[in-house]
């Protein structure tokens, strides 16, 4: 495993389509698909994402687009590796925490995860992610 794809490069695969789909697709090509992972943290914010829609739904059609929202999120996350927020990811991230390093808490979470394993996070956020020290990052979308 290589790389850790954070929320924003999954959206693009799930879409299937537009000029960034094209890139990241071609991109991801090039590698083995056990090159790849997921973080639960992403599935927990493409989840919060789906609920909030759910919630906001006032007619039958717009339950059905939710819900049918939600079964992509999951089929996706059942079709590539995911790896947890742990004991090692949560010392890193309470370490960067403690440097006082200006990430919104889920990608802090998402950058915790990628260190404690030693791989690269693929993100069109780099501007963010690159505040986190030792975190390599990565756009293929572009």
């Amino acid at each position: 495993m290589k790389y850790l794809l954070d929320t924003d490069h999954i959206s693009f695969m799930q879409k299937r389509r537009g000029p960034e789909y094209g890139a990241l697709i071609a991109r991801i090509a090039r590698h083995s698909a056990a090159d790849f992972s997921f973080s639960i943290v992403s599935f927990h914010e493409q989840t919060l994402g789906g609920h909030a829609l759910l919630n906001r739904a006032r007619t039958t059609a717009h339950l059905i687009h939710g819900y049918l929202l939600l079964l992509e999120i999951l089929q996706s996350y059942m079709t590539t590796a995911v790896l947890p927020f742990d004991a090692a990811a949560a010392a890193v991230f309470h370490n960067l925490q403690a440097q006082r390093i200006r990430v919104a808490t889920m990608d802090l979470r998402i950058a915790a995860i990628t260190l404690s394993r030693g791989l690269k996070v693929l993100t069109r956020n780099v501007r963010d992610f690159g505040r986190v020290p030792g975190l390599l990052t990565e756009d293929w979308t572009i």
